[in-house]
């Protein structure tokens, strides 16, 4: 057992570091809480976007979801781990610090490596958006076209003249969601490329999507990146309480 002068020494480092510890779990706990937040968003505001890619594409707010809840449950813990100054919690708060990082480094490296074939499958994805374009399909892929062409003021792959290679131009034309104002799209106007050049929005909305979603995965990455880095902090204070708890027999009255 460590004198009592020494664990008067050590006290009131232990009382600083835990009070790092929880102001620091407090953070991770809020970043759990934008987690949660962006998921939502994400689901309701970019559904659209996520359902081009493949069915699987539309768990990616779940998968948000998911983790800032996972953050905010761990959070809190930190939160108690500290005030209750039990080794084996700090030990345990530590490795899953450490799991959530490797996690968050190993998602951001490989978003930014196979950001191009994510692109690429985006474009495939859109072009049989595209192709197979019904207008009737509720909640699938038709729905996620009209949902960006009117978001995003674009219409087609590249242009606006894509849509007359496809089975729906025969017999409707372009569809209305290309249209700057409906009061003035005919059917007559959308079945005739030529006059439908000043009445439908004429940039494609392949290039538009691309750019809304690099721009946004610029951010995520950013924001990915520097919570990651940030849970060293987490780490490296868990192990030192856990350490000087140990050695000194230390606990909290």
């Amino acid at each position: 057992m460590s004198p009592p002068s020494r664990r008067l020494q050590t006290k009131p480092v232990i009382t600083c570091l835990k009070t790092f510890l929880i102001s620091y779990s407090l953070i991770f706990w809020f970043t759990g809480v934008i987690l949660l937040a962006v998921g939502v968003w994400g689901k309701v505001s970019l559904e659209a976007y996520f359902s081009l890619a493949s069915e699987e594409s539309t768990n990616a707010p779940y998968v948000l979801i998911g983790t800032g809840a996972i953050i905010v449950i761990f959070g809190l813990f930190g939160c108690f781990a500290t005030c209750r100054g039990s080794p084996w919690m700090f030990k345990l708060y530590a490795m899953f610090l450490t799991l959530v990082f490797l996690a968050e480094l190993v998602a951001g490296v490989s978003g930014f490596i196979f950001r191009h074939e994510i692109k690429a499958k985006l474009g495939f994805a859109y072009e049989n958006a595209v192709s197979n374009y019904n207008g009737t399909e509720a909640g699938g892929s038709s729905a996620a076209v009209d949902s960006i062409q009117r978001t995003l003021l674009c219409c087609g792959v590249n242009n606006y003249t894509d849509w007359s290679g496809t089975k729906y131009f025969i017999d409707n034309g372009i569809p209305v969601s290309c249209c700057k104002s409906s009061s003035n799209c005919s059917p007559e106007t959308l079945k005739d490329v030529e006059k439908a050049a000043t009445e439908v929005y004429t940039v494609g909305c392949f290039a538009r999507v691309t750019r809304v979603m690099e721009s946004n995965l610029g951010i995520i990455a950013g924001i990915s990146f520097g919570i990651a880095f940030f849970q060293l902090i987490g780490i490296f204070l868990s192990c030192c309480l856990s350490r000087y708890i140990t050695n000194n027999q230390y606990e909290m009255v």
